[in-house]
């Protein structure tokens, strides 16, 4: 099998959407115009000749599930993403690139998987976070709402793709737990990379090149941002509205 290893992290607690379907053991497992999320977006990554393993992290008791028939493996999930992740990572070779997918993403797309792949490559960074510029959001899918972080490059908001080196996971589970929490706050984004770049953030003055120093400076690691632009990237499921949307997406292309 050729292609990179994909981990798709479909664990964590229920929340208000999962409750939308009963038995769902958390969102990944709502279903979105008759498919769940979690296999949704492993489709996604299936349809890029440059994923060649898929491993699903998630709940053991949805291990059975239908939902996840397209994956290669099953991991059992943490109580926290760090520990999903470390789950998803374990005894994958140290220095490779791995792709890692949030489980919302209901229109992943096989040129977006292949795209982020490409840049991913290029930049070859220990831990690459996906994002999105706004105009390219807007103008695939302007009713589709996201938070935005302006810099001086542009405007940005956090996608649902990052790559990273096993080999960089201890060095980097607590920043990546922050990130997390972070991902739909600029403040808070700006507050990981040191309050002496706020001021910067504040006037719309900072630079991905400079969050990107600062970032490799903190976690003694190279960070890299992956702008996509491929909209569907960024497209989640996060709240209960969000799943008419995704809904409605769906029919358009479908």
């Amino acid at each position: 099998m050729t292609g990179l290893t994909a981990v798709v992290l479909a664990g964590g607690p229920p929340d208000e959407v999962a409750a939308l379907q009963p038995g769902a053991p958390n969102k990944a497992f709502v279903e979105i115009a008759g498919k769940a999320l979690v296999q949704r977006t492993i489709e996604g990554l299936r349809s890029s000749p440059e994923i060649g393993r898929i491993v699903a992290v998630a709940p053991v008791s949805a291990h059975d599930s239908p939902a996840l028939a397209g994956a290669d493996e099953k991991r059992p999930d943490g109580i926290r993403i760090t520990e999903s992740l470390r789950s998803g990572l374990r005894d994958l070779p140290p220095d490779e690139l791995v792709i890692v997918a949030a489980s919302d993403l209901p229109i992943l797309s096989e040129a977006a998987v292949t795209d982020f792949v490409a840049h991913a490559a290029m930049l070859d960074p220990d831990l690459g976070y996906g994002c999105l510029e706004k105009r390219t959001h807007l103008a695939a899918y302007p009713d589709v709402p996201h938070t935005w972080a302006p810099l001086r490059d542009g405007t940005y908001c956090g996608g649902g793709l990052i790559c990273i080196k096993p080999r960089a996971l201890p060095k980097l589970e607590r920043f990546i737990e922050r990130l997390g929490a972070a991902r739909k706050s600029p403040l808070a984004l700006a507050r990981l990379f040191g309050w002496k770049m706020l001021a910067t953030f504040a006037l719309r003055q900072l630079s991905i090149e400079a969050a990107e120093a600062r970032a490799s400076e903190l976690l003694g690691a190279k960070v890299s941002a992956i702008v996509s632009g491929y909209a569907e990237t960024a497209v989640n499921v996060d709240r209960v509205g969000d799943v008419a949307l995704a809904e409605a997406l769906l029919r358009t292309s479908g």
